[in-house]
C-alpha cells in the first residue's frame, strides 16, 4: 500500500502470520517475506505492530530502528487511527458505543481473559463500535481501536455475546450456536492512519475487503 525510505504499509492476507512465532519459526510470515525483499538493499524490517494470522488487512513495518521507535511511541500514545470491519453473531444493542474491559494474557492457554481492574497483570482494553449493516442473525460492525491488545476485538465482542463469525478460540457453548460457516474469524483491518515519523505528514490508508469477506457478506444478505 505504501513504501518509502523509512517504512512500509502492507495489506496482509488472512492465513499469514505478521511475524514468526517462537513455536513456529518456519511458518510463513510477512516479516520473513520482507526480510527477503529488503535483503538486496542491505536492510531488514522492524516490527511496529501486528495483526492476527487469520485477520486480514493493514499492518506497518519500519525499515530502521529509529523509525520503529518513533512509530511505537505513536501506538503507545494511542495516536494512530485503527479501524476494523467485523462480522459478528447477533445484533448489538445499542447500535454504537464503547467496549471497555481489563484483560490479562493467559500464557498457558494463549488467550486473553477478562480480569479485575486492580489485577497487576491486567491491562485496559478500549474500543468503539458502530453497527454498519444488520442481517437476519448477524451484524457488520466498524470497530475503532483505542488500545491495541492482542486478540482485543475478538475477546471483547465475545464478552458481550457477539462472537465473530468463524471464530475458533473465543467461543462459548456448542457449535450449533454458530451455524454460519467461515474458515477464519471475519475480521479485517481496513483503515490505518498516522503521522509520518520523519517528516510529520498525515498518512491514511484503506484496504478493500478481501474476496472471502465479500462472499460472506453476499451470503448473509441472501439468508
Amino acid at each position: 500500500m505504501h513504501e518509502d525510505r523509512h517504512l512500509l504499509v502492507l495489506n496482509k492476507p488472512a492465513g499469514l502470520l505478521s511475524v514468526p512465532l517462537p513455536r513456529k519459526q518456519d511458518a510463513p510470515s510477512v516479516y520473513s517475506q520482507l526480510e527477503r525483499y529488503l535483503r538486496p538493499q542491505r536492510r531488514r524490517p522492524f516490527v511496529v505492530h501486528r495483526i492476527d494470522r487469520d485477520t486480514s488487512g493493514l499492518v506497518v513495518f519500519a525499515k530502521d530502528p529509529r523509525t520503529q521507535q518513533a512509530m511505537k511511541k505513536q501506538f503507545i500514545a494511542r495516536e494512530p487511527e485503527r479501524a476494523y470491519l467485523a462480522l459478528v453473531y447477533g445484533h448489538p444493542d445499542p447500535k454504537g458505543g464503547t467496549w471497555r474491559d481489563h484483560l490479562v494474557w493467559d500464557r498457558k492457554s494463549l488467550i486473553q481473559k477478562r480480569t479485575h481492574p486492580k489485577d497487576p497483570q491486567g491491562a485496559e482494553a478500549v474500543c468503539h463500535y458502530r453497527v454498519v449493516e444488520e442481517f437476519r442473525d448477524a451484524s457488520l460492525l466498524e470497530v475503532r481501536l483505542e488500545t491495541g491488545k492482542r486478540n482485543q476485538i475478538r475477546i471483547q465482542a465475545r464478552l458481550r455475546g457477539h462472537t465473530l463469525i468463524g471464530e475458533k478460540r473465543y467461543v462459548y457453548g456448542p457449535q450449533a450456536l454458530r451455524p454460519i460457516a467461515f474458515p477464519r474469524q471475519a475480521l479485517h483491518a481496513y483503515r490505518l492512519a498516522f503521522r509520518h515519523p520523519v517528516d510529520g505528514r498525515d498518512l491514511a490508508f484503506e484496504a478493500p475487503l478481501p474476496a472471502d469477506f465479500n462472499q460472506l457478506l453476499a451470503r448473509l444478505r441472501h439468508r
